[in-house]
């Protein structure tokens, strides 16, 4: 279950009141890159899309983390009812499918890095966990970006950016635009 637009927006200005930061702007952008493509692609939903993109980073509203905020985007979305929402706070930040994957500290107790790692490991991807990875990798903080230039920015800031996650970025935009039939930047700066 997901929640309607207008409830995912309440929801995420609520979080940012809580925690304000570029992290709102950037889930708006991966919100509208989502929906744009979802639209494009024609056997997804444009909405559902822009509502999984917009509250994909919902765990930021408890306080500034790194692999915390997918534990705590999880947990939260849980425990409102939304499973859907929770499964892609959970996928969003791994598109190679491993915990190990992830560019960041690693900021949760042992316990809750094994329920991560437990949860992933089950999650078989749905196009909708390809999606919001591809459009997380295209939307900054203030603007969409390339994804080249999204994933320089990303290891700027963390120190490092693995070849094997660039690569599946890469690929994930060249399975978007397969499915599309024309170019994501075309599909997303409309």
């Amino acid at each position: 279950m997901i929640p309607s637009r207008e409830r995912a927006e309440e929801i995420l200005r609520e979080a940012a009141g809580c925690n304000p930061g570029v992290w709102e702007n950037h889930s708006f952008l991966t919100a509208l890159c989502a929906e744009r493509i979802a639209a494009a692609c024609g056997d997804m939903e444009p909405e559902k899309a822009y509502v999984l993109g917009l509250l994909h980073d919902i765990g930021r509203k408890f306080g500034v983390g790194q692999l915390k905020h997918v534990y705590d985007g999880y947990r939260y979305m849980t425990e409102l009812g939304y499973d859907e929402v929770a499964r892609i706070c959970l996928t969003h930040s791994f598109c190679e499918h491993v915990i190990e994957g992830y560019v960041g500290k690693f900021d949760v107790t042992d316990e809750q890095l094994q329920i991560l790692k437990d949860m992933l490991e089950r999650t078989e991807f749905d196009d909708y966990d390809l999606l919001i990875q591809l459009c997380d990798s295209l939307a900054g903080g203030e603007s969409i970006m390339n994804i080249e230039d999204r994933m320089l920015d990303v290891k700027r800031r963390y120190g490092s950016f693995p070849q094997i996650k660039w690569d599946r970025n890469m690929e994930l935009k060249a399975y978007f635009e397969n499915k599309m039939g024309q170019d994501v930047y075309t599909v997303v700066r409309k």
